[in-house]
């Protein structure tokens, strides 16, 4: 979507919010002046539009504005750390993906933060899912029948992915594993490369975040296989999840993300803006809002979130060592 078409939506979803708080109706009067949401990634993508909207919502809420802060890096690594390190007042907060939490940890040897340590988890706020595509020259018109062809095809099928250790990757590992298949990874410095070189027929497939496939799939310019969540996207409702299918009765590769503090922030303030979190999320211009981006709005308390992190953490530490994948 055009970057004007992002800002009116952002601006529609602002003009439905039923009211706003006073600034300094917190703990201690905050926030008394601008917090800041450090997004570890670069500005632009599903990650970012998710971030902006939250914090679009949570300006009003809190009656202070929520600068988004782009800090990209190391798969999130770098903006990660910024806010472990920082002050524990609630004035510079994180908003993570699922693979910043839960898949770095097994990636980087030299990690300076601990998703377990350094963090204290608001709220999970969205969920979307991969969808897995193949280029429509591929005669496999379902999931049963790619693997079909890889089995006969072994080592010569690739799949493309938007680096090593992203998502996008990591769920193609996953495939390989329980379809007991031979693929070839192909990874990208990012999915626009990665969704080129497949538009173009040079990678058999890929697993990328749902929402950047919608326009290919319905021009016809991608096959839409299988989505990762357990619940079909309501964008590509006649699209299957991979938890359908026989043989992947255990394949869930749900993408959250959420927000969180420094570990050591005061309890009060991390249970104010959880409260915060939990409202703007339960809005129903939020959710009509993403609905066009297959992305859901998510709520949580604090411990079920961490409880998510710790669940996940370990999921994707198997995956990773399965795979034998290392990022320096």
């Amino acid at each position: 979507m055009q970057r004007r078409q992002l800002a009116a939506r952002l601006a529609l979803l602002v003009f439905a919010t039923t009211g706003c708080a006073w600034a300094g109706n917190g703990p201690g009067g905050y926030p008394d002046k601008p917090v800041r949401l450090v997004v570890p990634f670069l500005a632009g993508g599903a990650t970012d539009l998710m971030a902006r909207s939250l914090a679009q919502k949570l300006s009003l809420e809190l009656g202070q504005q929520v600068i988004v802060d782009n800090r990209a890096g190391a798969g999130g690594a770098l903006g990660a750390e910024a806010v472990a390190n920082a002050p524990r007042d609630g004035y510079t907060l994180l908003y993570s993906t699922m693979g910043v939490l839960t898949i770095n940890p097994s990636l980087y040897a030299n990690l300076k933060y601990d998703p377990a340590t350094s963090f204290a988890p608001i709220a999970m706020t969205h969920v979307t899912s991969n969808l897995l595509v193949v280029n429509p020259e591929v005669p496999a018109r379902s999931v049963a029948e790619l693997v079909a062809l890889a089995r006969n095809k072994p080592g010569e099928l690739t799949f493309s992915s938007a680096g090593n250790g992203t998502s996008s990757h990591l769920s193609g590992e996953l495939f390989k594993s329980m379809a007991k298949v031979n693929l070839l990874h192909v990874p990208y410095k990012g999915t626009a490369a990665a969704v080129g070189d497949l538009l173009a027929g040079r990678v058999t497939m890929t697993f990328d975040t749902t929402s950047n496939f919608v326009e290919q799939v319905k021009a016809g310019k991608l096959r839409p296989l299988a989505v990762t969540s357990r619940s079909r996207s309501p964008v590509l409702p006649d699209v299957p999840s991979m938890s359908e299918l026989p043989g992947f009765a255990d394949f869930d590769v749900s993408l959250w993300s959420g927000m969180l503090a420094p570990a050591g922030t005061p309890e009060a303030l991390v249970k104010y803006l959880n409260q915060a979190a939990v409202k703007v999320m339960s809005e129903p211009a939020m959710k009509t809002y993403l609905a066009p981006y297959s992305i859901e709005p998510l709520h949580s308390s604090p411990q079920e979130f961490a409880g998510v992190i710790e669940k996940d953490r370990r999921k994707w530490a198997a995956v990773v060592k399965s795979a034998g994948v290392r990022v320096d």
